[in-house]
């Protein structure tokens, strides 16, 4: 590890990074599904007065979260904590479909989207947007584009790198928005604690406790040798990080094996004209999301489930790159639909995806001879 001692910092202020965290994403989308919810500690998780104690908190709203229920917990501490809450079965499938129409917002804005997870995202805005001002401006657009086509908040952190932004969107929420520029590193991380820091688990605060290390300015005074001594090669990470000092990209082109949507339904859908209706929206926002991402593939599959949770797929490959053409995937997916016995039953859930996607870039041309 000495030759880490060697590397210098090279603080790189030059690119403006969003970072976005959907407020209590999970309860947040079934409070405005269920206006009934929003006045309760609503936790979603199962309820381990008929679970048997068994199960783990995946979220919680704000008023859950200030009695001290947080996920990862188990429901049983979570029921002492808040005995009067409200527990209710995660929808995952519901929130998929609601992280896809976020997502939708995102790439209207860049392609440099890097997906963390359903209720979090990176965003590279620097080829569009240079200055914070800029990014300030779009940061706000984008709260409120979310907030009027979804009704639903959220939290975003700007600055020069991915690390600065994660801890800046968590600095306000909800429905905050934090700015850390490079003039703001020490005042904005000097006092934060140091469980707060990213990369800083619980085994490894502990032992900084021992150090005597019990905020930033604490860590900031340590030096590369110290703490590569103590903590390895995340040492070095630390020494770095606590200077404002992190390369790493959005990392948007990590390559997908599938774009797919699919909705979930409540009512179900009954009749035939409603699967009709709800399969060709479904193409088109396909098909939209295929064109953002400039993505073709060669396999479309559809996937059903009925009102007794009986789910079922279908696919079809064909030789070439299927062309991004409502109507043509409106006809196959009609056919497959079909495969499946067409409509039988009411629908709680329909989709459509492709697979083994190929960017359009590197699709093959084929040009007449003549």
């Amino acid at each position: 590890m000495a030759d880490l001692l060697e590397i210098p910092i090279n603080l790189k202020s030059e690119r403006r990074i969003l970072h976005i965290d959907m407020d209590a994403f999970y309860a947040q989308v079934e409070m405005r599904d269920h206006p009934e919810y929003r006045s309760v500690a609503l936790i979603l998780a199962r309820d381990p007065r008929t679970s048997g104690g068994h199960g783990v908190v995946a979220t919680a709203n704000y008023p859950a979260r200030k009695l001290g229920v947080h996920s990862a917990m188990s429901s049983a501490e979570a029921l002492r904590l808040a005995p009067n809450a409200v527990f209710l079965p995660p929808n995952f499938d519901l929130y998929r479909e609601v992280s896809e129409q976020v997502h939708e917002i995102f790439y209207r804005l860049t392609r440099k989207v890097e997906s963390v997870a359903l209720d979090e995202v990176y965003l590279d805005i620097t080829d569009s947007y240079t200055t914070f001002q800029d990014a300030i401006m779009v940061g706000h657009q984008l709260q409120q584009s979310i907030y009027a086509e979804l009704n639903l908040t959220s939290s975003i952190g700007i600055s020069y790198n991915k690390f600065l932004a994660k801890l800046a969107s968590e600095h306000n929420k909800p429905v905050g928005l934090t700015v850390v520029k490079p003039s703001e590193i020490r005042s904005f991380l000097d006092p934060m604690p140091i469980e707060e820091i990213r990369g800083v688990g619980i085994k490894t605060a502990e032992k900084m406790h021992t150090l005597k290390i019990e905020t930033g300015h604490d860590l900031f005074l340590q030096d590369q040798s110290t703490l590569l001594q103590n903590f390895g090669k995340m040492g070095y990470e630390f020494y770095r990080r606590i200077r404002g000092v992190d390369d790493r990209q959005v990392e948007w082109q990590r390559e997908r094996k599938s774009i797919g949507k699919e909705r979930t339904y409540n009512p179900f859908l009954d009749t035939e004209e409603q699967v009709a209706n709800e399969l060709r929206h479904i193409t088109e926002l396909l098909v939209a999301s295929l064109d953002r991402r400039q993505m073709q593939g060669k396999t479309l599959v559809i996937k059903t489930r009925t009102e007794d949770f009986e789910t079922e797929t279908r696919r079809k490959s064909f030789p070439d790159l299927i062309p991004n053409d409502i109507q043509f995937i409106l006809e196959e997916g009609q056919a497959l639909f079909e495969e499946l016995g067409g409509y039988q039953r009411p629908l709680r859930l329909l989709g459509l995806t492709i697979t083994n996607l190929q960017n359009q870039s590197q699709a093959e041309i084929l040009l007449p001879l003549f």
